[in-house]
């Protein structure tokens, strides 16, 4: 019995298979804009010139294929109802001139005998099929053809009464043996088309790709050199919005910096007036809280300060990270806390070298004062950079993971990466990572505490 859930089964069988081969395909294809724009000419190029190969060119090919064969089995027709109605000398010499002279044919009468086994057909052969055809229609005598034999020419023999008459055609008068020009013109003009394309396309691929390079540069902190809008109007307007909307996010960041600079100014002028008349208030035990309030407020500001400015005015530079992993080895060994690393990949990086240096300083530090082991292994490729921080600390809890990186979040139960507790340590390695277009995500480790990962393209 046939239900509805069986004939969804059924409908939904076919629409399985369909997004199978998309997804086989998708994997296949190119993913650059470049090759998926020469498929885009290529494909229906190659797809029309099959169409007109495999349809015009096989008709008209066998079309005159039919007639050149038509027209010699009715020579041959011909020359066998002179040889039959007409007496004939014993050699023949008049019958086989007129056929060499007038009819280009080669001929010759042989004695009565059998005919040679068939030949073997050759696979795909217009040629042996048609003037089969034809000799069987027009003459309806016993014959024997070899069509791949000699391939200038093409022999055909044919039992008459009492004798055998063999003729030698050339190939040309049979078939069409010159539509192999109309190929060759086809085929090289494609290429030559192709060629324009591939130029033409480089052109306009060119500033789409400067584009990106660009704001890839840019997502990394980098300022990227002569770039200009060029090209169509699309790419043109699509760089000079990129152009805008980084001059707009540099004069952000550069008018945040500055007003925060004022700030600090300002507020570090009233610190310093709070800390002369607590100088000369004396040693005032009333007075111990209000001092421990100051150097909090100091400490505050630096770290905010710290983080708004994110180490934007650093270049880009090299580094090696086991430079950083001897110091931090040092620093462990110093504590008699137990620290290990690896590196996998090239050594040298391309970061900002101080910003760098201290994003991965404040998490190994964070590791030494909670944990009491940390594991360190970095892997560089072509493509990114991960660097994986595992300890055997307390950790932070996974509902958390994500509050910590809010700056100012304080999370007492778990770690800050700030000494004083800021609650901005987190939030400035995040800055950092993300400046350089990575990121820093915490989880699970498997020593038992907490998983740091920073990940930056290289």
């Amino acid at each position: 019995m046939v239900t509805m859930d069986s004939l969804r089964r059924e409908d939904r069988a076919p629409a399985a298979g369909w997004r199978w081969i998309v997804r086989w395909l998708r994997r296949r294809l190119p993913t650059g804009l470049y090759a998926r724009s020469l498929l885009i000419i290529i494909i229906p190029m190659v797809l029309l010139q099959s169409v007109v190969a495999a349809v015009f060119m096989e008709r008209h090919w066998q079309m005159v294929t039919e007639r050149l064969s038509l027209a010699v089995t009715r020579d041959i027709a011909a020359i066998i109802e002179i040889v039959e109605t007409y007496p004939q000398n014993s050699d023949y010499n008049e019958i086989i001139r007129i056929a060499r002279d007038q009819l280009n044919l080669q001929i010759s009468i042989e004695p009565d005998g059998d005919l040679p086994p068939p030949r073997v057909k050759p696979f795909f052969s217009i040629l042996d099929g048609i003037l089969s055809d034809e000799i069987t229609d027009e003459i309806h005598r016993p014959f024997w053809i070899d069509t791949v034999g000699n391939s200038n020419l093409v022999e055909i023999r044919i039992k008459l009464e009492n004798k055998i008459l063999r003729v030698l055609a050339k190939r040309s008068q049979t078939y069409a043996s010159n539509t192999h020009i109309f190929i060759v013109w086809m085929v090289g003009t494609s290429l030559v088309l192709i060629g324009i394309s591939i130029l033409f396309l480089r052109g306009q691929i060119r500033p789409i790709l400067m584009l990106a390079r660009a704001a890839e540069s840019f997502g990394k902190g980098q300022k990227p050199d002569n770039f200009y809008p060029r090209g169509a109007d699309e790419v043109r307007r699509a760089g000079l919005a990129f152009i805008l909307m980084r001059e707009r996010i540099e004069r952000q960041i550069e008018q945040r910096t500055a007003m925060l600079s004022g700030v600090s100014h300002d507020l570090r002028t009233i610190l310093t007036r709070f800390k002369l008349q607590l100088a000369l208030a004396g040693d005032n035990p009333d007075l111990h809280g209000l001092n421990d309030d100051v150097n909090d407020m100091q400490t505050m500001l630096e770290a905010y300060m710290a983080f708004a400015r994110g180490e934007v005015e650093e270049d880009v530079g090299e580094l090696k990270l086991s430079e950083i992993f001897a110091k931090l080895e040092s620093d462990f060994v110093l504590h008699r806390k137990q620290f290990s690393y690896s590196i996998e990949g090239d050594d040298d990086i391309s970061v900002r070298p101080n910003a760098f240096t201290r994003l991965v300083t404040n998490l190994a530090s964070n590791a030494r004062r909670y944990a009491n082991r940390l594991d360190i292994e970095a892997k560089h490729n072509a493509k990114w950079l991960t660097v994986i921080f595992d300890d055997d600390g307390p950790g932070i809890p996974e509902k958390n993971r994500e509050d910590v990186f809010k700056p100012f979040f304080r999370l007492d139960a778990a770690r800050n990466l700030d000494a004083s507790g800021t609650g901005l340590g987190l939030a400035i390695a995040r800055d950092i990572a993300r400046s350089h277009g990575g990121n820093v995500t915490l989880g699970d480790s498997p020593l038992g505490g907490l998983r740091a990962t920073i990940r930056i393209p290289a």
